[in-house]
């Protein structure tokens, strides 16, 4: 992941875990104000996520397409929106395509950018990439056997209460309606 002029230098690194999603590294730094420190870095590949808008943009309430899904780190069954790891090489808006193929069976006529969110900088590199798809058709989900996800069409103005009132709890999910609702459609 790229960071600004004022980064800090890695002055050495070493492996101290491996995973199947994940590794953990150990880095010694300077950082800009010259202080050497030593950090635990959790280095991730990466995701993208996709907020599918059922209804045209100009709608007055727009439907939002969520799921629900069991993370066990989470304590349990979540409201996202579909999401995953990119594979090796892969580019962000072709892992959304797939994610949403995957978890809810649409297909999209247009996935758009939005924004990209450093989900945890104080410890990890993960960086998750936000798009929205529009042009939505239907199918069926082939979501991995790991998967537990129910899909739910909600109002976006149900959502964004549900955001209020601490049910959506997922930090992308949260920035991308947030992102919809007050930078596309200034709802």
């Amino acid at each position: 992941m790229s960071g600004t002029a004022d980064a800090g230098q890695r002055l050495a690194s070493r492996r101290a875990w491996s995973g199947r999603l994940i590794n953990v590294d150990i880095d010694r730094i300077r950082t800009p104000s010259g202080t050497e420190l030593e950090l635990e870095m959790i280095r991730h590949p990466g995701a993208a996520a996709v907020l599918p808008l059922l209804s045209e943009e100009g709608a007055t309430d727009p439907m939002v397409l969520l799921i629900r899904q069991f993370r066990y780190a989470g304590g349990g069954t979540l409201w996202e929106i579909p999401a995953g790891v990119l594979e090796p090489g892969e580019e962000p808006a072709v892992c959304a395509r797939r994610e949403l193929r995957e978890e809810t069976g649409a297909e999209a006529d247009r996935i758009e950018h939005l924004t990209t969110i450093l989900t945890t900088p104080g410890f990890t590199d993960e960086a998750i990439h936000l798009f929205l798809a529009t042009g939505i058709r239907a199918g069926t989900a082939s979501p991995n056997p790991d998967e537990l996800i129910e899909t739910v069409t909600l109002p976006l103005s149900r959502a964004l209460e549900m955001i209020r009132d601490g049910e959506i709890r997922d930090g992308k999910t949260i920035v991308a309606l947030l992102y919809l609702a007050g930078f596309r459609l200034n709802f």
